[in-house]
């Protein structure tokens, strides 16, 4: 197992190596502005600019929590996240992706404040901070998931690796880095991932057997199962939550929306937007496929941490010559890494854009030069990793749940982003801010009471509930007693 370790070990340090390599090409033009460092000068075209936006997505949530969902679920369930992305992009592109470019804007917030006033990019801002850093440290999980199984070494030990490496790579080259490093993590992804799932159903007998290993294994535990290819087969409520998650929260995603800034012009940004739907439909399909794998027990090895055998039941699987060659394996491992990396250095580079341009910038030094801007921002890149260590160490729950809390606060930001470019009128600054404080706080409330039996409505549903109700009332307000006291 040694030599089978080194094996994995050295492919996947190679890939880490071209991934730092390529970073250290893109400092000097990365250095030049904050422009060029956040948005990459503003300067990427359709099939660039549409690899980084599928890149983003195609992440530790499409790897290692789709496939750990599978494996629980027993569902092609978790593949609707993919879905509702992939449909989520299309209507960025036709809604919302030209009017984010033309406006010149870096954040998400900034765009809110264009369209409602200072005060709504505040309270936005620290709301899209709260769900960039719960994805960021999630994010580092996946990518901890991984690396444990690869060199069986320890889950603090993982985290320490998988935060440098993805600071190393964001801090040299920032959106240059990200762009160009997003080609290279594609390719892995699609080629790793695929091959493993060639090889998982040629091996189990093809998707008729892998669903009569399923059902025989859980009738013989006194279960019954249905279609597991049926994503709505285990619950319409859950399924649609993740369906309505993934549409809304893309239209304020900062890690996504973010190469869509940086796109050459409005329209290439709304091309790319539509396009990159086209890449992150299918790839959901083989992760979930080799959940299912995995669930069968026909490759389980050694014993997993207690209470994460899901969360590592697709890189173990990966890691046993039994089910696949060392060299194909580690091909596939270095996939999930392209993925995870293709997502992580997005993700904390949104908070650290968030942190840059609306909370330092925008309103504790205003009159900050490029150079400090700059300056700041290389500094928080690794502010915000030393921040994610402890939480990705400590807050261990399922990967799409916790994800699902940025989607459920960028779900807020989707309707006021919509509303106040097509129907400026209908809302204000006021209606803003207590849409997003109120929707955040109904999140965490609905967190808790789930905890402790209170009731039960998912985060997702309440964030956009509590919003929607915000929007009514404000309207209302507006109307009659804001008009009525002019």
């Amino acid at each position: 197992m040694a030599l089978l370790g080194n094996i994995y070990f050295w492919i996947v340090i190679l890939y880490f190596a071209v991934v730092v390599g390529i970073s250290f090409l893109t400092r000097k033009v990365a250095s030049r502005s904050v422009s060029d460092y956040l948005v990459a000068g503003r300067n990427l075209g359709i099939l660039l600019c549409s690899i980084v936006v599928a890149a983003e997505w195609l992440g530790g949530m499409s790897t290692i929590g789709v496939s750990e969902k599978a494996f629980q679920k027993l569902s092609f369930q978790p593949i609707l996240y993919n879905v509702a992305t992939s449909i989520g992009m299309i209507i960025i592109g036709f809604t919302v992706a030209k009017h984010y470019r033309k406006n010149n804007v870096h954040t998400v917030s900034e765009m809110l404040e264009y369209l409602f006033g200072v005060q709504a990019k505040r309270v936005s801002a620290i709301a899209f901070l709260i769900a960039y850093i719960t994805l960021a440290y999630v994010q580092l999980q996946t990518a901890t998931s991984v690396m444990s199984s690869i060199f069986q070494i320890d889950w603090f030990t993982s985290v320490l690796i998988g935060a440098g490496v993805i600071t190393l790579y964001t801090y040299i080259g920032g959106m240059h880095a990200l762009a160009i490093t997003s080609i290279v993590h594609l390719a892995a992804m699609f080629i790793g991932l695929g091959i493993a799932m060639v090889i998982g159903l040629v091996n189990i007998g093809g998707f008729g057997e892998l669903q009569n290993i399923l059902a025989t294994n859980a009738a013989a535990a006194g279960k019954t199962i249905g279609n597991v290819y049926n994503p709505f087969g285990v619950g319409f409520n859950e399924a649609f939550s993740l369906l309505l998650g993934g549409v809304l929260g893309g239209m304020a995603a900062q890690a996504s929306i973010q190469p869509i800034f940086a796109a050459r012009t409005p329209e290439v940004a709304k091309k790319a937007a539509i396009l990159s739907a086209a890449y992150i439909a299918p790839f959901g399909i083989m992760t979930a496929i080799l959940g299912l794998i995995a669930a069968t027990g026909k490759y389980a090895i050694g014993a997993d941490a207690p209470g994460f055998s899901a969360k590592v039941a697709m890189t173990n699987l990966l890691v046993n010559p039994e089910f696949i060659h060392p060299i194909l394996g580690g091909l596939a491992l270095a996939g999930i890494l392209a993925a995870i990396l293709s997502t992580v250095g997005p993700v904390n580079f949104a908070v650290v854009t968030i942190a840059t341009k609306d909370i330092y910038h925008g309103f504790i030094n205003p009159n900050a030069n490029d150079e400090k801007v700059l300056q700041i921002a290389r500094r928080l890149v690794i502010v915000v990793s030393l921040l994610t260590i402890p939480l990705a160490y400590y807050l261990r729950a399922g990967v799409l749940d916790s994800a699902y809390i940025s989607y459920a606060i960028r779900a807020i930001g989707a309707i006021v982003i919509i509303l106040g470019i097509y129907s400026r009128g209908w809302i204000d600054e006021f209606t803003v801010k207590l849409a997003f404080i109120g929707g955040t706080l109904a999140i965490f409330l609905c967190l808790i009471a789930d905890k402790y039996g209170w009731f039960h409505l998912d985060k997702t549903y309440g964030a956009v509930i509590f919003a929607i109700v915000a929007l009514i009332y404000g309207y209302i307000r507006r109307q009659f007693f804001v008009k009525s006291a002019k």
